[in-house]
């Protein structure tokens, strides 16, 4: 994930499942029951029993420190969403914080809760220019290391991860964020290795997807990106590279479009785009979607937001984008899965990061479903798509 620039008519009982206080998600366990489906009302199914028809997974990206100690999170994890993403306890950063030392136990935990709950997997992420441990790179660019040194750790930690994981990851996000917006590679510590070795700065792409599979011939390896949604030189550096990787033989699965999309710019071109990817033979996924817009100012707190749109027209802007960006995926019958950054705004990304904007999930911090939530199970109950391939 980085900075990103840039629901229908059905009876429903919308107002009183806005209404529903965070208890009624409440559970007894760490791991609810997932058989009856159902989560606000019992004549309600969740998102993850709508979308089973047409064979969509919908997810969430996870918190783990909320994930099994705060009990009504929990089970809006478990019961609205068939897949799971680690928002942060995959990353190289945390799994090898020491050199040589590995702790799996946060990603391990929540593999195991996925499991209980019959959930999916979404591996994010191995190879990322951010979020590095510190002992190899504080910045994604310098380090102390060899070029050689680079590679060898590069193969160590795909290797080992993969296979610490064998069996039980869906979908990897193999190579994140590779590509600058202008189109052209990220020059970071993994490509300056290569270029000094003599090879091509892009090749330790086609190294981590071969190494990965591997460790592990059955998982699906994804290359994922932010604004592939719109046509443009990122969008098109990444199809013309994907092709390339296809033309050398590597073992790439599929591409994961982020969808971090902004209310103050227009709705991107996303099903010609996800169209286009998925004729190279390629599965595609929505993989971190957020729909963020200004908020209104917090009058207790000066200088402080709150989770409430600016304007009425702009919460309409927002249930509109999710409801275009679902069924986009839906119209696409190699779109696997449609999967939310997170779980409720009160612990979103966004406010830290776009000074005056937030509102982006589809929970409030009560944990209280927002419209997009309605709108998303609106355009499940109505949208008759084709089956997932």
């Amino acid at each position: 994930m980085r900075i990103r620039h840039p629901l229908l008519v059905v009876a429903l009982a919308t107002a009183a499942l806005t209404a529903t206080p965070a208890a009624a998600f409440a559970t007894t366990g760490g791991h609810p029951p997932v058989g009856s489906g159902t989560t606000i009302h019992d004549t309600q199914p969740s998102l993850r029993i709508l979308a089973q028809r047409s064979g969509l997974r919908v997810g969430a990206a996870v918190n783990m420190d909320l994930y099994g100690s705060d009990a009504t999170y929990t089970a809006i994890v478990n019961q609205q969403f068939s897949t799971v993403s680690p928002e942060n306890v995959m990353k190289w950063q945390l799994v090898e914080p020491t050199q040589g030392t590995y702790d799996w136990a946060p990603a391990d935990r929540l593999v195991a809760g996925a499991r209980a709950a019959h959930q999916l997997v979404r591996g994010h992420t191995l190879v990322w220019h951010n979020q590095l441990p510190s002992w190899l790179s504080t910045d994604g660019v310098t380090t102390s290391f060899t070029p050689q040194q680079v590679r060898d750790l590069l193969h160590k930690h795909v290797t080992d991860e993969v296979t610490h994981f064998k069996g039980q990851i869906w979908q990897w996000d193999v190579v994140n964020e590779a590509f600058a917006d202008d189109g052209t590679p990220r020059q970071d510590i993994f490509y300056q290795a290569y270029q000094a070795l003599g090879m091509n700065g892009t090749d330790y792409i086609a190294d981590a997807f071969r190494w990965a599979h591997e460790a592990d011939p059955r998982a699906l390896l994804f290359y994922n990106d932010y604004n592939l949604e719109f046509t443009g030189a990122k969008s098109n550096a990444v199809y013309a590279f994907v092709q390339q990787l296809q033309a050398q033989g590597v073992p790439i699965d599929g591409v994961g479009f982020q969808g971090h999309l902004d209310t103050q710019y227009g709705f991107p071109d996303l099903q010609n785009n996800l169209t286009r990817f998925a004729a190279l033979g390629l599965k595609v996924a929505l993989t971190e979607v957020d729909v963020r817009t200004f908020v209104q100012p917090d009058p207790a707190n000066p200088g402080a937001y709150t989770d409430i749109p600016l304007t009425p027209a702009l919460q309409a802007t927002q249930q509109s984008y999710w409801t275009q960006l679902l069924q986009a995926c839906l119209a696409v019958r190699q779109c696997l899965s449609f999967t939310a950054w997170g779980v409720d705004d009160g612990h979103s990304w966004i406010p830290g990061v776009f000074h005056g904007e937030g509102a982006g999930l589809l929970f409030d911090p009560s944990y209280h479903p927002k419209p997009q939530y309605q709108e998303l199970r609106k355009v499940l109950l109505t949208t008759h798509a084709p089956r997932r391939s």
